[in-house]
This record gives C-alpha cells, structure tokens and sequence, in this order.
C-alpha cells in the first residue's frame, strides 16, 4: 500500500490554497448532502458522521454544513438533486485511474472528465474497465506522536483491522468496509487523535514508472481532482522516492 500512502503524503504536505476553499466547501457540501439521504442524525449515520466530521477538519462553516444536511435529508427543497457516479479510464502509459463523482449534471461532469483526460494523455474507459483493479478499503490516520507502535498495531488488530502502517509520524490502518466504524470507535475510545476516516480504493497491484512519466500522471490526476464535481481520484501508479522528492519542489 506504499503508492497510496505516498498519494496521502503529497496531499497532506500540498493543502489546499485559500483561492480553492470555496470549491472544497462546495464538495463537501455535495457529500454531506448525498450522506444525509440516509438520515439527518449522525448519531444513527454513521456515513453522515465520518462527513461531518471531515468537514469541521477543514474549517467548513457550522452554518454550511447545516444547510447542506437539511438538504440531503429533504428538509429544504432548494438546489438540485445530486446523484453518485463513478468513471473509469486511463492516464499516460496505461495507468488505471478511478473517478468518483457528485454531480446534478452527468452530461457535464463526463465531458469535463473525458476533456480534462484527454488532454493529459489518457482516456476515459467503459464502466468496469479499470474498477477490478481495485479494493475498497477503510481507511484510517492519525499522528504517531509520543504513542507505542506495538500497543497502536495491537489494538489495531484487535478492532478488527486487516493491516497498520508507520510511515514518519503517522499511523495508516486499513479495515475491511464494514469494520471501519468498529476500528475507528475502538481509537476514539483509546483517545487516540484520529485525523481521517473513510472508505478509500486501493490498488490490487500497482505501476512503476520513471520519475518524469510519474509527473506526468500525478499532473493529470491533480488536474481531475480539481473539477468540480470531482469527489476523488484512484490510481494504481506507484510513486518513486526520485518523483516524490521531484514533485514537492
């Protein structure tokens, strides 16, 4: 899973610029709003909670994220219907990417997923195209800070967790689907400082490329990301210390 952990790294490190906090609100105002679709209480959504909980992480306004589950949960019928859709295809030398989307438009969001592809030497694909190559995962961080490897990886197992992974100073720990609320409630009750938790796609095996065509990739999939209705972006490209060292410059 080193390929993701380093997608996570190169995230962490980049942020977000205050010129695109409006566009980030406006995502994750569309995934509180599907999420809220299975009721407005995060007490009994479990979905809604991780959600919301994402959304404070990133400073999003009390009032937004109100507004957006009041929304979802037909409480106010202003704004269009969003629906949950899912594209897959291609980058430069043959690398599989997976697009999750939230959109009230599909004939848009494709045409701006295929343009933005095509413009960066890829291709978008037929549904099932690429997906197979793929794992849904839970997936939890959080810093490592001061605590105990063998009692975080302990405890890991114990939840339930299929796999734990220390990189600098942040713990990774990846569950089957269903165990990720179990997992993340067993951290929470140890006072651990979770930082993230959601349901995440992992490559089953994974491409190598040269520092220069790893670039390119990793300009492509920033670029998708950045559409709009874009929610997020998988690869199975895997990323070199040589092009990770090359793209935080």
């Amino acid at each position: 899973m080193s390929g993701h952990s380093k997608w996570a790294t190169i995230k962490r490190k980049k942020g977000a610029a205050d010129a695109k906090r409006g566009q980030m609100f406006t995502k994750l105002g569309r995934e509180l709003q599907l999420a809220a679709r299975e009721g407005a209480d995060p007490n009994f959504n479990f979905r809604l909670r991780l959600m919301i909980d994402k959304a404070k992480a990133e400073n999003m306004p009390k009032e937004n994220i109100e507004r957006a589950i009041k929304r979802g949960a037909g409480l106010d019928d202003s704004g269009a219907q969003i629906e949950e859709v899912t594209y897959e295809g291609y980058g430069p030398h043959g690398v599989a990417i997976y697009i999750q989307t939230l959109t009230d438009n599909k004939n848009r969001t494709v045409s701006e997923i295929r343009r933005a592809l095509t413009r960066g030497g890829g291709s978008l694909g037929e549904s099932g195209s690429v997906g197979w190559l793929f794992d849904s995962k839970g997936y939890i961080n959080f810093p490592l800070g001061k605590l105990n490897q063998d009692r975080v990886f302990e405890l890991a197992l114990d939840a339930g967790a299929d796999d734990v992974i220390f990189m600098d100073d942040l713990v990774e720990v990846y569950t089957a689907p269903p165990d990720l609320q179990v997992v993340r409630q067993a951290f929470l009750d140890a006072h651990y400082p979770v930082a993230a938790a959601e349901l995440t796609m992992i490559p089953k095996t994974y491409v190598s490329l040269k520092p220069a065509d790893t670039l390119q990739v990793m300009s492509l999939v920033e670029t998708v990301e950045e559409l709009d209705d874009v929610t997020k972006v998988y690869s199975n490209l895997e990323i070199s210390d040589e092009a990770l060292a090359e793209m935080e410059k």
